[in-house]
């Protein structure tokens, strides 16, 4: 295998992947065991761990080259980490389970690396729970991407176990041992037909991508592993082909194989670089991916770095750089400096967010998802809102796909997430950051208040406080609009019965008092006309007039018949067709107006179902949603209308 080119320091260019995957794949124990097997690793950890909520980062190094690897969390709620990962790394592995009814889970993914053109191979974990045919795990994997899965092992079975398996590329077989690596074996001989099979299907797929190997298949010419590696890599750095591998993380069965094909397969970060259009030569180049508060190490910048060198004391962007963290192991420690590849984290460069581009043109990033479930969050004691303030404020720094927003009508903050996950895992991390007991409850809605009929009502101020008193008395018509007028004001005063001077202070106290009517909502959509009224000449003043006017407002709209309108909410749900018939039940059992459903663009076998939803109903959508489609819907949604509030 041809060895990497090397950079100014002498070290092999740096290569990264990201570990990516449904919920309880295995990922972070591949994590883990991939990290092992590499140089100067330290003792591999065999505790279980909970469900990872954000991205980590490790280093190692193997045979010269130096390699970073993300592991992404699983969950659908964190699926902005997984987007920020793919922004920066030169290629993505898969991690799933070898069955075949869970493939659906994964379409997602594969479109999310369709649409950033980001490379893969898929590795299938937990091997050793396989109980059917891999063929048909691959066929299931086939039924969600576009791009060609190109098997490259087979198992070799014992009775119901997986014991070992069989390379197509070099044509080996291999015996598991628990905690070693496997050892070669002679090819079984009840396997010979299955793997000659595998491999010309195997090879199918790489010719329909190269002329030169299909003339080769064509004329029957017999074939070396090194006439597959080229078009291995050249198929999988486009995009076009995804290799398939096997293992069983847990026993560090399949690592080493895994190593090898991302030692040959992962593009060089110079590919990469040249895929996202960024040119080799110019100054240092970074890209922030994570942003993360790391108690006494402060504020932590996670960067690629496209190109150049970067030192303690560089400047980016106007900001000298702290110290340079990579990541051996997992564990973090000073690095003397960066080079072009690198993923590493900076410590101090303050005002810096996630997404920016350090040293250059802003480069692409993918925006934060929309809030999809929020909570009102406050603290017991009042004391502590400054700290709750500033905690929420890294909080939000920290995970972007998060948001902190404060209703207007009712002061209170609002935090927003992914569901309910997401939330509940910022609250700990609140929790823990501030120290600070916390209320919650869930956000409000925006309704609001109309009126069903005019009315005309008088309103007279006339008080004596000694010296100057106070005097005002205005006539006014409140009256309806059409929805979505929303506020006018008028006057028809004739003969100077209020003065014009007093007019403006009428319209201003008129327009104040629809922020809360009669429902305890803000009032919408009514015309207030000032028809009549009376004036002193030393009494009267902008206060007195808008006193009365206030006087006046309060008394009409309630004998207006006041009536409650709630949003109209614009809902398009996205989920696979087989789940279709249980969105729209799901839907109009919340109140809402079936629009119609399509094909999702760009989505085999997806369907977009579209409706009208009263806002009060989205609250908790997203979780029910998740539940009745195997996490696979989600939603979009907008403001469409105001309507009266009906059913409550």
């Amino acid at each position: 295998m041809p060895q990497l080119p090397r950079n100014e320091s002498g070290r092999a260019r740096s290569r990264s992947f990201a570990l990516i995957g449904p919920q309880g794949s295995g990922k972070s124990t591949l994590f883990d065991a991939l990290l092992a097997a590499t140089a100067d690793a330290p003792p591999r950890q065999t505790a279980s761990r909970s469900m990872g909520t954000e991205l980590r980062l490790g280093h190692g190094s193997l045979q010269g080259d130096a390699w970073a690897i993300l592991d992404c969390p699983g969950s659908v709620e964190f699926s902005y980490e997984v987007d920020c990962a793919l922004a920066v790394v030169d290629l993505a592995v898969i991690v799933c389970s070898p069955v075949p009814e869970r493939a659906v889970n994964l379409r997602p993914v594969f479109r999310r690396l369709e649409e950033t053109e980001t490379p893969a191979l898929i590795f299938i974990n937990k091997l050793d729970t396989l109980t059917g045919a891999v063929r048909d795990t691959l066929a299931a994997l086939q039924d969600q991407t576009r791009r060609r899965l190109a098997l490259r092992q087979v198992p070799i079975r014992e009775g119901d176990s997986v014991v070992g398996y069989i390379d197509l590329v070099s044509r080996r077989a291999y015996r598991y041992r628990r905690g070693e690596p496997s050892e070669r074996i002679a090819l079984p001989e009840a396997m010979q037909a299955r793997e000659a099979e595998a491999r010309g299907a195997l090879l199918e797929v790489l010719a329909d991508h190269d002329d030169a190997l299909l003339e080769k298949v064509v004329e029957d010419v017999a074939l070396e592993p090194a006439d597959l590696y080229r078009p291995l890599h050249e198929s999988e750095a486009s995009g076009a082909v995804v290799s398939v591998l096997l293992g069983a993380a847990e026993h560090n069965n399949g690592i080493q194989r895994l190593w090898k094909a991302l030692r040959h397969d992962t593009p060089d970060h110079a590919e990469t670089a040249a895929r996202h259009g960024i040119a080799p030569e110019g100054a240092a180049l970074a890209q922030v991916f994570r942003t993360q508060h790391a108690g006494h190490a402060g504020r932590l910048s996670f960067v690629r770095l496209w190109r150049g060198t970067l030192h303690e004391g560089s400047v980016l962007n106007g900001l000298r750089s702290g110290a340079i963290r990579h990541f051996p192991g997992g564990e973090a420690q000073k690095a003397p400096q960066a080079d072009a590849g690198d993923l590493i984290a900076i410590a101090r460069l303050e005002g810096v967010r996630t997404g920016m581009t350090l040293g250059g043109p802003t480069l692409p990033f993918p925006a934060p998802p929309p809030p999809l479930h929020a909570i009102t969050i406050e603290p017991e004691d009042r004391k502590d809102e400054v700290r709750l303030s500033t905690a929420l404020q890294r909080l939000a720094e920290e995970d972007p796909a998060l948001t902190v927003t404060l209703d207007p009508e009712s002061g209170t903050t609002i935090l927003g997430g992914q569901g309910e996950i997401h939330l509940r895992t910022a609250l700990e991390r609140l929790a823990a950051a501030c120290g600070v007991k916390l209320r919650t409850a869930r956000a409000p809605v925006a309704f609001r208040e109309t009126i069903r009929h005019a009315v005309v009502q008088n309103a007279r101020l006339k008080r004596q406080t000694g010296g100057h008193g106070q005097f005002a008395d205005v006539k006014l018509q409140i009256a309806p609009r059409p929805r979505g007028s929303g506020f006018h004001f008028d006057e028809k005063v004739v003969g100077g019965a209020v003065p014009k001077r007093f007019i403006p202070a009428v319209s201003q106290a008129a327009q104040e008092a629809t922020r809360k009517g009669p429902l305890g909502h803000p009032v919408v959509d009514i015309s207030v006309t000032l028809l009549d009224g009376g004036f002193h000449a030393v009494d009267s003043s902008d206060m007195a007039f808008a006193t009365a006017t206030r006087m006046a407002m309060q008394e009409g709209l309630a004998k207006a018949e006041p009536v409650l309108l709630e949003p109209v909410d614009d809902v398009t749900v996205s989920v696979p067709t087989e789940f279709t018939p249980a969105a729209q039940r799901l839907l109009t059992g919340r109140r809402g107006q079936i629009l119609g459903f399509a094909a999702k663009p760009g989505w085999e076998n997806w369907d977009d179902v579209q409706a009208l939803v009263p806002a009060a109903e989205l609250a908790d959508l997203i979780l029910e949603l998740r539940s009745q489609t195997q996490g696979l819907g989600s939603y979009v949604h907008r403001f469409d209308h105001l309507a009266e509030a009906r059913g409550r």
